[in-house]
């Protein structure tokens, strides 16, 4: 068993502080947001994460987990350090380090002996080396070491992310910071043999914005592929699956949509971009990856326009608000560009989302929330699917049909069949897939079966 401190109780912080505590180790997870502790302290995990909540109740209730305000006493109580707090993006892309630097600040201030400072948080390639100096100010460097452990989860599956990873990220300035580092983790290793990879401080730092530019990448790729798609006719599912099949492309990331949003993404192609033109490198490619994605969700809104003419008076309802599915998270979520464009326009905006109503209002006051989607659906001149949760993918398409002043529907997540949305008669649009109005014949390759294709 270890004793660690993780300072910050976001994301990050709250889904690493439950899932080290239960492999037995002793957690303590520190914040300066006095009312946040509190709720922890009551058993309110004030994020929704599937899973989550009920980790975070069984290692409290074992004593493994607890949570509090004094930082000093946590940092001298711990082994190690972990710092997992936020790493904003500024208005020009450089990345926030104000969170992370006050955090090593701390940990020097407070420690009296050997601290093993893990640097969670997605931070620049160099951020190791200069938290070293802060704390070096006031201690030897035999006194500390530290650590570059990149996450790599996904929200909505943070905790089967955590506890089963692809692999395992550790930077370390010393073989003693390593050791230890390999220990906290293995449970993990003994029951999935999950490949380590064992690097120095900045090759991880490295990592973690390399793969996730590279699955930004991957999006915006098949997303202009879908426009060029469409342009011509051809099928982007057919064409991503084709791609996919290949083993040096691989499936994952290939579905066209209206854009990626969340906190990593975007921030962390900025943050990449703005650490290369530091260091005067020229990264053409990592620079289109997000302007590319906000020229998506701009073509969301356009693809909008284009069936339902001026917003203005119009009823647009929206189903799904969060970026992803199994998540309230809202930040940069698609959604964001399609309501402040049909607001601004006049338009009548009512939506439904299974857990990310609330945190859309308070971004959006005029913003009307329903009880489910039917409810929101209820006379509007169309339909935009935004996010692709499991309970629209099995919706009642029928009912939906009768409740809408206009049967048009937007499917920004290809969720929908487009023959069987024809045949109930909607002026069906979907991303990089051709469009289908009611009373048009459909095209034969949308209802025929790979066999019939075949023997065609």
């Amino acid at each position: 068993m270890r004793r660690i401190c993780v300072m910050g109780t976001g994301y990050v912080g709250l889904v690493a502080s439950a899932c080290l505590s239960d492999f037995g180790n002793a957690v303590v997870s520190v914040d300066v947001d006095e009312e946040r502790i509190d709720q922890l302290k009551q058993g309110i995990v004030p994020i929704f994460e599937p899973g989550l909540s009920e980790l975070v109740a069984r290692s409290t209730k074992l004593g493994r987990l607890s949570f509090s305000t004094d930082i000093p006493f946590a940092i001298k109580s711990a082994e190690l350090v972990f710092i997992a707090v936020g790493t904003p993006s500024r208005e020009n892309g450089d990345v926030d380090m104000s969170y992370v630097f006050d955090a090593a600040g701390m940990i020097s201030r407070h420690m009296e002996d050997h601290k093993i400072v893990v640097n969670k948080s997605t931070v620049p390639v160099g951020t190791g080396v200069r938290v070293a100096d802060l704390i070096r100010k006031d201690h030897d460097d035999g006194e500390f070491d530290i650590v570059s452990n990149p996450e790599f989860l996904r929200e909505g599956s943070a905790i089967d992310d955590f506890m089963r990873p692809d692999r395992l990220v550790i930077g370390a300035s010393s073989q003693h910071a390593l050791e230890a580092m390999v220990d906290v983790y293995r449970p993990i290793y003994r029951r999935d043999k999950t490949p380590m990879v064992l690097t120095t401080v900045a090759s991880a730092e490295m990592i973690k914005y390399a793969s996730n530019a590279m699955l930004a990448a991957k999006i915006s790729f098949i997303n202009e592929i879908a426009n060029v798609c469409e342009a011509y006719g051809a099928d982007v599912t057919d064409v991503a699956r084709g791609m996919g099949l290949d083993g040096r492309i691989g499936p994952s990331n290939l579905y066209p949509g209206a854009g990626y949003g969340g906190s990593c993404f975007p921030k962390d192609v900025s943050g990449l971009a703005s650490i290369a033109r530091t260091v005067e490198v020229e990264v053409p490619v990592i620079e289109a990856i997000n302007l590319t994605n906000r020229r998506q969700q701009d073509r969301m809104v356009e693809k909008l326009r284009d069936m339902l003419g001026p917003f203005g008076g119009k009823t647009v309802c929206l189903l799904g608000l969060a970026f992803k599915p199994d998540t309230d998270d809202m930040r940069e979520a698609p959604s964001l560009r399609m309501i402040e464009a049909l607001l601004s326009d006049g338009a009548r905006v009512r939506a439904y989302d299974p857990v990310a109503m609330d945190n859309a209002a308070r971004l959006f006051p005029d913003l009307e929330c329903a009880g489910d989607a039917y409810a929101a659906a209820q006379e509007a001149d169309a339909l935009v699917l935004m996010t692709e949760w499991n309970e629209f993918r099995n919706i009642d398409l029928p009912r939906l049909r009768g409740i809408l002043r206009h049967p048009r529907l937007l499917d920004c997540r290809n969720v929908y069949d487009p023959g069987e949305l024809h045949q109930l008669g909607f002026h069906y649009v979907s991303v990089g897939r051709p469009e289908l109005r009611p009373g048009e014949p459909a095209a034969a390759v949308l209802d025929a079966t790979p066999d019939s294709r075949l023997r065609s």
